[in-house]
């Protein structure tokens, strides 16, 4: 037998106790296959209300045999025990209740579904009347001393009628557990076993047949006539980010910043360098191919059509020539120096344009006349280094390199001005250089652009203090004062000089 079907039984049986019904109310907790402690119980009340002792014996021993830590089946049976005139063992039973009870004052069983409170000063009153039964008055006269000391309500004026009996040595009536009170089921059980229909009955409100009183998951449709033959061509090609570019001929990459893309791929540029190579985005990879194998891609706002109406073919023709040859790049050096100086900032003819010779070379726009602070921060945020590491000179006609720091004229380092141009040099200080050996830097080759909040920004030339290898094509480092994640195909490495 399922629980479901248990539960059932025992509120079926509950129902016709409550209606009065009590011999339907003992069948049904019988013809239970599998009973619990509560059941039990509840058949042992039954029984005790026929007067059938015996019969409620059997039923609370199986009771306790479910749950031996149910004190008010101790209770219950030492009541049964106590009206056999068995009085030394129904001592035993409230002794044992008492001790359920495990130092409080009541038990409160309505969350278990028995609306009774089992008191310990009541179960105190009946383990007395057991020691009267037994001619042991003093015992009887410490117990109850002991329930008015547990009492909590007034109305459990009982306790003293008793005390009053025992000194004169009377007895009195025990207390029971009342006759119409037996364990319930849940009621949240309960009520999931009637049926409900969580998704009702369907209405038509609207349909585009007449009188349509079809009431299932899909409504009859009308066919539809001149279908089309073939799909509508998609009216606009969106881009993210880059100009659309079709691709003419295969291409190879020698190098793992370049791309590999075949005829008829799309690619987006995003910018175009001097030396005929592109940076573009092709399968949300980033990379170089020759912009010379690329043709730019227009845009339609809707598809071609002839006049007559029918569509035009879409198959492209073959390539009109030969690939053409690979072009030249330039390297690492050269794009810093040359794509630095044709930035927006130094095409302003109020600017300088301080070249810096370290490791590597690098061009800065500067204000003529800056203080010494300024023009070190400036430089060594460029290289990505701490002011503190490195050492700046210049070099003044026929008197040679002379190191600057805070007590040099600044006004003699910026008349070394020659043509919008200054030349510096830099050197890492003593004993910083061993701490930076294990330091990686790179150089960006290409500017980069952060599409997400981990990406790191720079610009072409911006030196790069490399932290660690996500995979390889990923690498995370920092740049001006930030941290985050860039391709690997954009930078290169930047040796250091030998110690």
């Amino acid at each position: 037998m399922t629980f479901v079907n248990t539960l059932k039984q025992w509120d079926e049986a509950v129902a016709c106790f409550e209606r009065g019904d009590s011999a339907a109310a003992l069948g049904t907790f019988l013809d239970i296959q599998e009973k619990n402690s509560k059941i039990f119980f509840n058949i042992g009340c039954l029984h005790l209300i026929n007067k059938n002792l015996d019969a409620a014996e059997k039923a609370l021993d199986r009771c306790i045999g479910k749950d031996e830590h149910l004190a008010v089946a101790f209770f219950q049976r030492g009541l049964t025990f106590y009206k056999k005139e068995r009085f030394e063992e129904s001592f035993a039973d409230f002794q044992h209740a008492f001790k359920e009870l495990r130092g409080n004052q009541l038990i409160d069983y309505k969350p278990l579904g028995l609306r009774y409170k089992l008191y310990a000063c009541e179960v105190l009153h009946n383990m007395a009347l057991a020691h009267a039964q037994l001619g042991q008055w003093e015992k009887a006269k410490e117990n109850l001393l002991t329930a008015l000391n547990l009492r909590t309500e007034a109305k459990l004026s009982h306790i003293d009628r008793g005390l009053e009996c025992i000194l004169k040595q009377k007895l009195f009536e025990p207390v029971k557990v009342p006759a119409k009170v037996l364990f319930k089921p849940n009621k949240n059980y309960v009520a999931e076993l009637e049926k409900k229909d969580y998704l009702g009955k369907a209405k038509v409100v609207s349909s585009i047949v007449f009188q349509d009183e079809f009431s299932g998951f899909a409504p009859l449709q009308p066919q539809v006539e001149d279908i089309p033959t073939r799909p509508k061509a998609p009216e606009v090609l969106r881009a993210l980010e880059g100009e659309p570019h079709t691709v003419l001929f295969e291409f190879v990459p020698e190098t793992s910043d370049e791309l590999a893309v075949v005829p008829g791929n799309i690619v987006f540029v995003l910018n175009k360098g001097s030396d005929n190579w592109a940076s573009v985005i092709f399968n949300e990879r980033r990379g170089l191919v020759p912009y010379n194998f690329l043709e730019r891609l227009e845009i339609t706002l809707s598809s071609k059509q002839d006049q007559d109406g029918t569509d035009k073919d879409d198959i492209p023709g073959p390539p009109r020539r030969e690939p053409p040859n690979r072009p030249q790049r330039n390297s690492g050096k050269d794009i810093l120096c040359k794509n630095s100086c044709q930035s927006e900032e130094f095409s302003d003819p109020s600017l300088c344009v301080v070249k810096v010779h370290f490791t590597y070379t690098i061009a800065i726009c500067m204000v003529p006349g800056l203080p010494y602070t300024t023009t070190l921060e400036k430089i060594s945020n460029k290289l990505g280094l701490p002011a503190t590491a490195i050492t700046l000179s210049y070099a003044q006609i026929d008197l040679g390199k002379k190191v600057i720091d805070e007590n040099t004229r600044m006004e003699d380092v910026w008349s070394c001005v020659h043509n919008g141009r200054l030349t510096l040099w830099c050197d890492l200080k003593e004993g910083v250089s061993e701490q930076l050996q294990s330091q990686t830097h790179l150089m960006a080759l290409h500017s980069y652009e952060s599409s997400t909040p981990e990406d790191l920004e720079f610009h072409q030339g911006d030196t790069i203090l490399l932290l660690s290898k996500v995979n390889e094509d990923w690498f995370e480092g920092q740049c001006n004062g930030k941290i985050g994640i860039f391709p690997a195909s954009f930078v290169e490495e930047v040796p250091m000089k030998d110690k």
